[in-house]
């Protein structure tokens, strides 16, 4: 404990050791897997509810938002009030601006310590092109943090997939695979998208492993959700 006077009090501070979690990439981890629980269970809800939806990338994303996540009802049902969602929130290099910030107890710590999503919409056509919008998810998703424009301190970020037509989304991610493989080198890709069993009771959640261009390693978990038979 640290003691320092000010205008003639003493103020007494806690001293925080910002060494425990720092760059600790289990504790992350854990936790950034916490956070899509919880995501998942909003979009169960907002599933249960019907909403209806335009194809519409950033309606999709505001509804989950300001609706469920950023909800104090809600977040109190699925324990999220720990937690801070920001949208379109510019990055501290000015390179670009989130669709999805996550504040944590740690972020007022180490300020740096946040998580990103990025979203992108996903629809059946042009599944092994090089345009269409399994292409747009690599181009402007996966590449956005490979090439740092997007920040990673923690070594682990995310990207929701809102699928909006009829698809095979297990099928897709081959699409996806393919897709980068054949035309995206630059996302330094070591481990291209393969299911991961961490959620329980929900099976369309991916993971795929990068190297950034200033050679980080980076994780990124790929949440598909599944918004067919809600849009209108």
């Amino acid at each position: 404990m640290q003691c320092f006077r000010l205008e003639g009090k003493n103020i007494v501070f806690n001293e925080i050791n910002t060494n425990i979690h720092q760059n600790n990439s289990s504790f992350y981890l854990v936790e950034f897997i916490k956070l899509l629980k919880k995501i998942v269970l909003c979009y169960n809800l907002m599933i249960a509810a019907e909403i209806q939806l335009l194809n519409d990338e950033n309606e999709i994303r505001d509804n989950l938002l300001f609706n469920y996540l950023n909800n104090d009802d809600i977040r109190g049902k699925v324990e999220l009030k720990g937690y801070i969602f920001n949208r379109e929130v510019p990055e501290d290099n000015n390179e670009g601006r989130t669709d999805i910030k996550i504040q944590t107890n740690q972020s007022f710590i180490e300020t740096k310590a946040y998580y990103i999503i990025e979203c992108k919409r996903l629809d059946s056509r042009y599944l092994r092109g090089k345009s269409g919008l399994n292409a747009e998810y690599i181009k402007n998703g996966i590449f956005r943090f490979v090439e740092e424009k997007y920040s990673s301190y923690c070594g682990i970020n995310g990207m929701m997939g809102f699928v909006v037509e009829d698809i095979d989304i297990q099928g897709n991610t081959e699409n996806l695979n393919f897709v980068n493989e054949q035309y995206f080198p630059e996302t330094n890709t070591e481990q291209g998208l393969q299911r991961v069993d961490c959620i329980e009771g929900y099976e369309y959640i991916y993971k795929s492993r990068h190297k950034t261009v200033s050679g980080g390693n980076l994780i990124l978990y790929h949440l598909m959700l599944d918004f067919s038979d809600n849009i209108t």
